[in-house]
C-alpha cells in the first residue's frame, strides 16, 4: 500500500467543506452521480470513434447500493475509469488554477458557498461532508489492473492494487454522523429525482424494501433493485412536455450549483441542418468570467452522444457566460477540436445560436425590463466586447447594451436616449475616460447641462476602445464630448467674434505651453470652468493613454491634447487685459494642469505645479 499526502490546496479545501459547508450536504450525491455520468459519456464516445475501444463491452449504468445497517452507500458506474496515475492527479491534487480560486471566493454564507463546489470542479470532495472514510476502486477502460484509493479526508490517501470485473469506478462511502440521514432509501430516491432525474443513463438503487406479508401478518424485508431516474435526454423533448422545474433541474446539474438560472432558450431546428440547443443565462456571472483560462459552459453532443464540454469554438468569447447544450444530428461522432474550427456545420449552428440568443435577449428587454436589468447588471460588459468583435451582430448588440446617463435614473438604452433628444439636437453624446465620479463632474459636460442635452456616461475601461469604432446608432451620429468634433455642434453666431477677441491671448498661451499641447483655442463646451482638454477623433484620450502605458505599452508618443479655454470665464477676461507676461505664463500652466487633473491624469511635475500655485496665491492674497 502506498501512502500519499494531499496537495496543500486539497487539504485546505477539505477542511472548508467538512467544517463550513454543512448547510447543503445532500449535494454530495448530485456531484458523484454527475461524475459517473461524465465517465460514461467519455467511454461511450470512445467506443463509437476509437478502434482501440470499439470491441470493449459497454453497458452504461449507474448503481447505488445502500446498506442501512452498516450505514454505507456505494456509487458504481461502468464508465471510462481511472488508472493509478489518474487517481492521484484527479483525487489528490487541484490542477486547474481557476479551481484554486475556490478558496478565495468563499463568502462565508454556507448555502452560497456550497453552490460553488460543482462550479469549480471539486465535486468529489463533497463526499467528505457526509463520510469519514471514502474508498474508490477504479479500473481504466482498456487496462486489466484496478486500483483502490482510500482516505479519511484529513491528511492524505492510500493507493493499492485491487480487482474490478469491468472498467469503471466504485465509490464506497462510510457515512459519518452527519451523513447517517442519507442511509435511507426514500431520501436517496428523493435526491436523485431532485437533481439527477434527467441524467441520460439509468440509475439503479439497490436497498432493503419492507413489504407486508399477509399470510405471516408481519413486515418482511426484500432486497430489491429499482431504476430511480427517467434516463432521457431532456433537451430532446418538446417544450410543451417540459415544466420550468425540469429546465431548472437540468441547469443545476450542468452547472453544479443550487441557484436557478435567470432565463433559458430552447430551440429545435429542422431543415437543411437538424440540431437542438438549450441555452441558459446564469443569474450571477461565473466567477472566472474575466480570467484568461475561463471554463466554457456549453456541452456538445452529436445524436445525444456527449462529445466535449471544453471547446471555445461553440460560441463567441463574449457569450462565454452562457451555459447549456448543443446537440447536432449532422456532425461526425469523431469530430475533434481541430475539425470544429473549420467545420461548416458547426459554423452555421454557431451563427444561428448567437442570433437566437441575442434576439431572445432583445425580446426580454422589452417584455420584462426589470428582469433584463438584472441581466445587464451581470453581463453588460461582455456585450460591449461583442460590439468590438462581432460586427455582424453589432446593430442588435447596440440595442442590448445599457448606459448610465446625465438624465435617466439607473441604466438606459440608446433607443430611449434617442427618444429624449431635443428637436434641434444633432447627435447622441457620450463621455469616456474615467470613473463615473470623475466623468459626472467633468467640465466637458457643462454646456450640455446648460442646454439640457443628455450625455451618456461610459465608465467601463473598455468603452473608449469599443465606441471609438462606432460612429452611428440608427442613423444618428454618436459623438464623444471629449473629442474635438463634438464642440462643432455647439457653435453659435457669436463664436467668430469671440475667437478674434481672444486671439492674442490664445497665441500667448500656446507659445507658453509649447509642445505640451497641439493647439489652444476658444471653447464652445464650457459654461462654468475656465479650461478643459480634448483629443482629436483618431487619438486615444489622455486617460486611455495612461491605461495603455500601465498595461505595458511603453513606446507611446507623448500626449498632445488641445487646450480649450472658456472665453466668458472671469479668469480669461482678466488675463486678456493683464499686462504682466509672467503672471499670464503662470496662468497658462495652471489652466493646463487643472484640466489634466480633472481628467484624472497625474501631473509630470507636481512640485513645479505647487510652486506656481503658491506664487499666484501670494499675489492674490
Amino acid at each position: 500500500m502506498s501512502k500519499r499526502e494531499f496537495q496543500t490546496e486539497v487539504s485546505q479545501l477539505l477542511q472548508l467543506i467538512i467544517h463550513s459547508l454543512y448547510s447543503h450536504p445532500e449535494i454530495f450525491l448530485r456531484e458523484l452521480i454527475s461524475n459517473s455520468s461524465d465517465a460514461l459519456d467519455k467511454l461511450r464516445h470512445l467506443t463509437l470513434v476509437d478502434e482501440a475501444y470499439k470491441s470493449l463491452p459497454f453497458d452504461p449504468r449507474i448503481d447505488l447500493e445502500l446498506d442501512e445497517e452498516k450505514k454505507t452507500l456505494t456509487i458504481s458506474d461502468t464508465g471510462i475509469g481511472m488508472s493509478e496515475e489518474d487517481l492521484v492527479s484527479h483525487l489528490g491534487t487541484i490542477a486547474r488554477s481557476g479551481t484554486k480560486n475556490f478558496l478565495s471566493q468563499l463568502s462565508g454564507d454556507a448555502r452560497k458557498d456550497s453552490n460553488l463546489i460543482g462550479q469549480f470542479g471539486v465535486g468529489f470532495y463533497s463526499a467528505f461532508m457526509v463520510a469519514d472514510k471514502v474508498e474508490v476502486v477504479s479500473r481504466k477502460a482498456g487496462e486489466d489492473q484496478a486500483w483502490r484509493w482510500i482516505s479519511d479526508g484529513k491528511t492524505g490517501f492510500d493507493i493499492e492494487p485491487a480487482e474490478r470485473a469491468v472498467a469503471g469506478t466504485t465509490i464506497l462511502l462510510h457515512f459519518n454522523e452527519e451523513g447517517a440521514q442519507y442511509a435511507n432509501s426514500w431520501r436517496l430516491q428523493e435526491i436523485v429525482k431532485k437533481y439527477s432525474n434527467h441524467i441520460a443513463f439509468p440509475i439503479f438503487l439497490t436497498y432493503d424494501k419492507s413489504e407486508w406479508d399477509a399470510e405471516k401478518k408481519e413486515s418482511i424485508k426484500t432486497r430489491v433493485t429499482e431504476q430511480v431516474n427517467a434516463a432521457s435526454a431532456m433537451w430532446r423533448r418538446s417544450k410543451s412536455e417540459l415544466k420550468d422545474e425540469d429546465y431548472k433541474e437540468l441547469y443545476k446539474s450542468l452547472t453544479g450549483g443550487g441557484e436557478d438560472p435567470l432565463f433559458w432558450f430552447h430551440t429545435r431546428a429542422e431543415g437543411s441542418l437538424e440540431y437542438t440547443t438549450l441555452f441558459y443565462i446564469p443569474a450571477k456571472a461565473p466567477l472566472d468570467l474575466y480570467q484568461a483560462d475561463y471554463q466554457t459552459g456549453v456541452k456538445l453532443y452529436v445524436k445525444r452522444v456527449f462529445i466535449m464540454d471544453d471547446s471555445k469554438e461553440l460560441l463567441p468569447q463574449y457569450l462565454r457566460f452562457v451555459r447549456g447544450i448543443i446537440d447536432s444530428e449532422d456532425l461526425p461522432l469523431n469530430v475533434s477540436r481541430e475539425i470544429l474550427q473549420q467545420n461548416k456545420v458547426l459554423a452555421s449552428i454557431k451563427t444561428a445560436s448567437v442570433k437566437k440568443i441575442l434576439s431572445e435577449l432583445k425580446s426580454i428587454s422589452t417584455s420584462d425590463p426589470e428582469k433584463y436589468q438584472k441581466f445587464v447588471a451581470e453581463y453588460n460588459r461582455p456585450l460591449k466586447e461583442g460590439l468590438y468583435s462581432d460586427y455582424a451582430n453589432r446593430e442588435t448588440l447596440l440595442e442590448l447594451v445599457r448606459f448610465k446617463s446625465t438624465k435617466a435614473e439607473g441604466m438606459t438604452s440608446l433607443a430611449d436616449a434617442k427618444s429624449r433628444m431635443k428637436p434641434d439636437q444633432k447627435s447622441l453624446y457620450y463621455i469616456t475616460g474615467g470613473t463615473e465620479a470623475i466623468l459626472r463632474t467633468s467640465p466637458l459636460l457643462e454646456i450640455y447641462k446648460k442646454k439640457d442635452i443628455e450625455v451618456l456616461i461610459l465608465d467601463d475601461d473598455i468603452d473608449e476602445i469599443v465606441f471609438s469604432g462606432i460612429d452611428k446608432y440608427d442613423e444618428i451620429d454618436l459623438k464623444a464630448v471629449n473629442k474635438s468634433s463634438a464642440g462643432d455642434d455647439l457653435k453659435d453666431e457669436a463664436e467668430p467674434e469671440k475667437a478674434e477677441t481672444l486671439k492674442p491671448l490664445l497665441e500667448k498661451l500656446k507659445s507658453t505651453l509649447g509642445d505640451n499641447v497641439k493647439d489652444v483655442r476658444a471653447s464652445t463646451r464650457l459654461a462654468d470652468s475656465p479650461s478643459c482638454i480634448v483629443s482629436d477623433e483618431d487619438e486615444p484620450s489622455a486617460r486611455m493613454r495612461q491605461m495603455m502605458r500601465a498595461m505595458g505599452q511603453k513606446e507611446m508618443p507623448e500626449l498632445k491634447p488641445t487646450l480649450e479655454i472658456n472665453p466668458d470665464h472671469e479668469i480669461i477676461t482678466k488675463l486678456l487685459a493683464h499686462p504682466d507676461n509672467a503672471r499670464v505664463e503662470d496662468a497658462a500652466w495652471l489652466l493646463f494642469d487643472q484640466a489634466l487633473l480633472l481628467e484624472g491624469i497625474q501631473l509630470k511635475d507636481p512640485a513645479t505645479f505647487v510652486q506656481r500655485l503658491n506664487r499666484v496665491l501670494s499675489q492674490s492674497v
